[in-house]
């Protein structure tokens, strides 16, 4: 069953990948596309990370389609590389650095926002249910 959910999840995650590239596409030789898909990803695997385990009671086929699934077929660490060593050879060195930059340190900072929203979720269910939950 852990199979399907992954294979689920990772169809759902790839065709959406997919329409975020055509929608967007790049920017003076920037990813745009994958820069948003890789943030965005980081920003649901912080949430969902930290909101499942008290609040949000998954199964874990669940968790494996959505986290390894959905999540890690819509993000990718390859196409950001490759994207990075292709503006590097394209001469735009700097323009490589601060997608680097951009991608590892923006990374960081989305899933810290998730956490911080799955926090503020979870302070919101506990004053729902009269302070019990812990």
């Amino acid at each position: 069953m852990a199979y399907i959910a992954v294979a689920i999840g990772g169809f759902l995650g790839a065709i959406l990948r997919y329409g975020v590239s055509e929608w967007l596409g790049t920017l003076n030789g920037l990813n745009i596309a994958t820069l948003i898909s890789n943030w965005s990803g980081c920003f649901v695997l912080g949430w969902l990370n930290t909101i499942s385990g008290q609040f949000l009671p998954l199964s874990p086929n669940v968790r494996l389609g959505i986290g390894t699934g959905f999540i890690g077929a819509f993000t990718t660490f390859s196409t950001f590389t490759i994207d990075a060593w292709k503006l590097y050879q394209n001469g735009q060195v700097l323009t490589s650095l601060g997608y680097i930059l951009l991608s590892v340190v923006g990374g960081l900072i989305w899933s810290y926002f998730g956490y911080l929203l799955a926090k503020l979720h979870m302070h919101w269910l506990e004053r729902g249910r009269g302070g019990m939950a812990r």
